[in-house]
């Protein structure tokens, strides 16, 4: 029961927390100066105050903000999203055409920078005073201090336009012939420097918790019984120590994720990827704000589930925190 109690109450914490962010999307766009009217009243060359009062009639927008807010909410709590008034198509519907292309980039990025993080992380710890050490706490300082979209502008500039080894923008090349085979090697020429970029800042984190998760756990009693018994180096590290000082690094995967979709959104706008942050950069510009609103709902509900289930998991796995 009391496992169930702990559920219930992060679920519920985790439903108003997800209320508080609508509430506050929505007020923030509320507040925001422009409207739809404003971006029709521009593609049609201009509009006198009566054909713009009938706009915002149409779309309810001359209504009070409360009833505005509380009819948004009814929708969300009904799984609308609304329609967008720039794509003509319902929102949820556009999120999901583009959703696959940010997973991708995103679950790449964060296995990719997982397994060098570790692997870089191990390696220092085993040779602490070595150049490895030192260049893994230099990497980890410059790489997580520099921001995504300049590495992503570094990274274009070098390896697309003055040694052009990868593309300049999209996610395919639609010239590309033949089967499945060439148009999966077009696709890794397209996500290379993306997933590189997005990648890097955690990388750095990862390898440098990693060595300092790894260098603790070497110390400790059970480590030097094991090296007493005659166990290899190899054995030592990767049978014994890696799986305990593994459980640092997978916590902060799971609360580093909003991380790595806010980072998306800038990565997607450098490189013109296909997903969600393009998108919402192309509905910013068009005023667009029942998409703008879809695509911060969605986020910030991806974050929160992938926050409940790090949490859940963390309090199932070490006893020492089941407690709070």
């Amino acid at each position: 029961m009391n496992v169930i109690s702990t559920i219930l109450q992060r679920v519920l914490w985790a439903a108003l927390l997800l209320l508080a962010v609508l509430i506050l999307n929505f007020s923030m766009m509320h507040l925001a100066p422009g409207d739809i009217a404003d971006t029709i009243s521009q593609s049609m060359g201009g509009a006198d105050a009566t054909v713009m009062a009938q706009i915002r009639s149409d779309y309810g927008l001359d209504k009070p903000f409360i009833f505005q807010l509380g009819t948004y909410i009814g929708k969300v709590l009904h799984f609308d999203l609304g329609y967008s008034y720039f794509y003509n198509q319902p929102v949820t519907t556009i999120i999901f055409e583009k959703l696959p292309a940010t997973l991708l980039l995103v679950l790449t990025a964060q296995i990719l920078a997982l397994i060098i993080g570790v692997l870089l992380g191990v390696y220092s710890a085993r040779n602490r005073d070595g150049w490895a050490s030192h260049f893994v706490t230099f990497f980890a300082l410059f790489g997580y201090s520099a921001p995504v979209f300049w590495t992503g502008i570094l990274l274009l500039i070098a390896f697309s336009l003055k040694i052009p080894l990868f593309p300049v923008a999209g996610m395919v090349d639609v010239t590309v012939e033949g089967g499945f085979i060439a148009k999966f090697i077009d696709l890794l020429r397209h996500m290379v420097l993306p997933v590189i970029t997005l990648s890097s800042i955690f990388i750095a984190l990862y390898s440098r918790l990693c060595r300092a998760s790894m260098m603790e756990v070497l110390e400790t009693d059970y480590i030097r019984t094991a090296k007493s018994k005659g166990l290899s180096n190899r054995e030592i590290v990767y049978k014994h120590a890696l799986k305990n000082s593994l459980s640092p690094v997978i916590t902060l995967a799971g609360l580093q994720f909003s991380a790595v979709i806010s980072g998306a959104v800038l990565v997607e706008t450098v490189f013109s990827w296909p997903g969600l942050g393009t998108l919402a950069l192309q509905s910013i510009i068009a005023r667009d704000t029942p998409t703008i609103l879809g695509i911060l709902f969605f986020s910030a509900l991806v974050v929160i589930v992938g926050n409940l289930l790090t949490d859940l998991a963390l309090r199932f796995v070490d006893p020492r925190v089941r407690g709070h």
